[in-house]
């Protein structure tokens, strides 16, 4: 049988878990790249009868999995992977199994970005590699508010730090209570008032029709002059020609985004050189100790799918 793994940007799969094991059973090819054409990448994926994803890198709709007939199992890392067609996969008789995950790099990742971004880190220290010193004047995060644009897992691990640099935390959601919100000491707003008077505003939202483009140009205009935004969600989330048009308006403060509507981000995308803004690429959940988890649980879901396999289909798949 044949393994793909798809989206390996850091070529770090096959040293973060023990693949051998599955070397008796089936070939294993590791691509790097992120192929965005249909037509190139039915032509790659079609030789292969399992493929190994990375969350959301790929996309796999219906037209793509109906071009692979040699299709057998898509290993998912993550709990979910919204990029993939379940219905169209159970239709034809694809197997979708899901791997391990825990939110702590994603919550790392938002607070690494808020401070590098509220105290100018980036800037001063490419000013240091030429000469220069001490070009700002920071953004202090005691006694301000901190805003949550969703108190799931990653929200109210975000909201607990908030409240140890001592901030006041506020947060809204469609179906956030008063109550859940109180369970973890945050006080539950109504949307505008989230906007009108964080400080910091963070997404910790599940993209759907209900969330995309939730964060338009109606939302940055209720935000202050002094605020930031920081999203480490889904791209989509927020309007980025609205989030381009509030930075050059200085409507907002700063922004710092890890995700975008389009992954890998374009070269000449305008994020790339967009004063304001901080862009990472999409690592808030790139770290050793959740990649082990990714493809050491990968491995063993391949190793129960090939062992539940009945002789016969084996057979077909050789």
């Amino acid at each position: 049988m044949k393994i793909a793994i798809l989206d390996d940007y850091q070529d770090a799969a096959l040293t973060l878990a023990d693949w051998s094991r599955l070397s008796n059973l089936a070939e294993i090819a590791v691509f790097t790249d992120t192929i965005a054409d249909p037509e190139a990448l039915t032509g790659r994926l079609a030789p292969f009868d399992i493929l190994c994803v990375m969350r959301e890198r790929t996309p796999l709709p219906r037209a793509i999995l109906e071009r692979l007939p040699r299709l057998r199992l898509i290993a998912s890392t993550g709990a979910r992977n919204a990029s993939i067609d379940l219905e169209a996969a159970a239709e034809l008789g694809i197997e979708v199994r899901n791997t391990g995950y825990f939110a702590s790099p994603t919550v790392e990742l938002t607070w690494a970005l808020i401070l590098a971004r509220v105290r100018n880190i980036v800037d001063e220290a490419i000013s240091m590699r030429v000469g220069g010193w001490q070009r700002s004047v920071g953004f202090g995060l005691k006694g301000k508010t901190l805003g949550l644009l969703g108190l799931g897992n990653v929200g109210s691990e975000v909201a607990r730090i908030g409240q140890a640099f001592g901030m006041k935390v506020i947060a809204w959601s469609e179906n956030l209570t008063s109550e859940k919100a109180g369970e973890v000491g945050v006080e539950r707003v109504e949307k505008h008032d989230l906007f009108a008077r964080s400080d910091i505003l963070t997404i910790h939202l599940v993209l759907s029709r209900r969330t995309r483009g939730l964060v338009d140009a109606r939302m940055f205009a209720l935000m202050r002059p002094e605020a930031y935004l920081i999203n480490t969600s889904r791209g989509p989330i927020v309007d980025e020609r609205a989030l381009v048009k509030a930075l050059d308006d200085k409507r907002i403060a700063g922004a710092a985004v890890d995700v975008f509507d389009v992954e890998p981000l374009p070269a000449g995308h305008i994020f790339r050189r967009q004063p304001g803004l901080l862009a990472t690429p999409h690592i808030g959940y790139v770290t050793a100790e959740l990649y082990r988890t990714f493809y050491g649980d990968a491995v063993r879901l391949i190793e129960n799918f090939l062992a539940e396999l009945p002789p016969d289909l084996h057979a077909q798949v050789r």
